[in-house]
């Protein structure tokens, strides 16, 4: 059920009654950040099918940058920021796929309250709610796995998609997701590194996209950076891809996919 109507600016520094003590508390964010987009693309139709909000320094500075000021006391306003930020920028930039945004689920204390912000942001700027993917950013340490299942099963009450990210590595394997099954699945850029010449990791990968397929479930391999990766993906069946073969993180826009890149 859709939380009641809160007004709320997206570049207020406050937050609304019933909000997460978190965020009610901590003070205003001390550092700056902006966003880059990367197209993650649909190889079976050759079209963009969503954009990735990656985060940035204020003049487009590495996200470890950013990420290196993100502590305890300002961890819960900086996520709330992020995903009002992310729809605003993807509303100004025009956006008509998706728009995939991270988001930190040890600064969630309980969804229906947290998701507030990014839902008046979507209605605020005119951003289909049904266009939003919300995931694990990369890195994160889930201390929780059962609230990050909950978190995942409120976002998707609230019709917004799910992905778990870096599927394989730490926290994103086989028993989260008997769990929960998400949307999309992203296959870490470690298992799809020179794939086309590595035995085992083509193994994992047509298991992850078989297993994937039985249970409903969309695969995105990332990190794809030559023809040859691609078409061995392709080839197992995934059609979802993002990667610099594609288009790099285009900062404050949205990137462009070369006809070279689908041939």
């Amino acid at each position: 059920m859709t939380p009641p109507d809160i007004p709320i600016h997206p570049d207020s520094t406050s937050f609304p009654y019933g909000a997460c003590a978190g965020c009610h508390d901590s003070a205003p964010l001390p550092f700056a950040f902006e966003y880059a987009y990367q197209p993650i693309v649909d190889l079976a139709t050759r079209s963009i099918y969503a954009h990735e909000a990656l985060v940035r320094g204020p003049n487009g500075e590495s996200a470890a940058s950013v990420l290196a000021q993100v502590n305890d006391d300002n961890r819960y306003r900086f996520d709330q920021a992020c995903r009002v930020k992310a729809v605003a920028g993807a509303a100004r930039l025009g956006m008509q796929g998706f728009l995939s945004i991270n988001f930190l689920p040890n600064a969630v204390y309980r969804p229906e309250v947290c998701i507030r912000s990014t839902l008046e942001a979507a209605k605020l700027h005119r951003f289909p709610t049904d266009k939003i993917i919300f995931e694990v950013t990369e890195g994160e340490r889930v201390q929780d796995r059962p609230h990050l299942v909950e978190i995942f099963r409120a976002y998707r009450r609230f019709g917004f998609q799910t992905a778990i990210d870096d599927f394989g590595a730490g926290y994103a394997g086989l028993n989260l997701l008997a769990e929960y099954q998400p949307d999309i699945i992203k296959i870490d850029m470690d298992l799809v590194r020179g794939i086309d010449t590595h035995a085992p990791r083509q193994a994992i990968v047509r298991a992850i996209a078989s297993l994937c397929h039985e249970l409903g479930i969309r695969v995105l391999a990332e990190g794809i950076e030559t023809r040859a990766e691609r078409d061995f993906l392709s080839g197992c069946g995934i059609s979802l891809m993002q990667g610099y073969w594609f288009s790099k993180p285009v900062f404050q826009g949205l990137g462009d996919i070369a006809d070279t890149a689908w041939e």
